[in-house]
């Protein structure tokens, strides 16, 4: 009984975890190489292509073909958690985390920014317009 519990317990928290996962599909990778055609969105280079969260996956970015474009190693590097390549000067996303006025979807649910007990982020969805879940506000 005790084996069963335990299997339940990681299976469920196996599959939540996964809800929240960076992946991105074959099929949404496919999508994007032919509509970005095959290039950074960037400097153009067909070299090291990388698939980059237009909204940053850590600011509730989905893994959704209209948040997912090809940037090569370089440009996604220095972008990071930002919305602008740092090599090219140029935008190539959304900075939501810093910047306040980015426009997000009302009803598009984010991570909650409040910590928990153990002072690591909650994992807690929320669309309050605080960002933070019901435990953090």
């Amino acid at each position: 009984m005790k084996h069963l519990l335990l299997l339940l317990s990681l299976l469920v928290t196996g599959t939540a975890g996964f809800a929240q996962s960076r992946y991105v599909s074959a099929t949404t990778k496919q999508i994007v190489y032919t509509r970005d055609r095959g290039v950074c969105k960037c400097c153009g280079s067909s070299l090291n292509l990388e698939y980059d969260h237009i909204m940053p996956h850590s600011c509730g970015g989905s893994n959704d073909v209209t948040n997912i474009q090809l940037l090569c190693q370089s440009c996604n590097r220095s972008k990071s958690n930002s919305c602008t390549c740092k090599i090219h000067n140029r935008t190539v996303g959304y900075n939501c985390c810093q910047n306040s006025t980015t426009v997000r979807k009302p009803s598009a649910a984010v991570q909650c920014s409040g910590l928990t007990k153990s002072r690591t982020r909650c994992r807690n969805r929320t669309t309050h317009s605080s960002g933070r879940c019901h435990f953090h506000q």
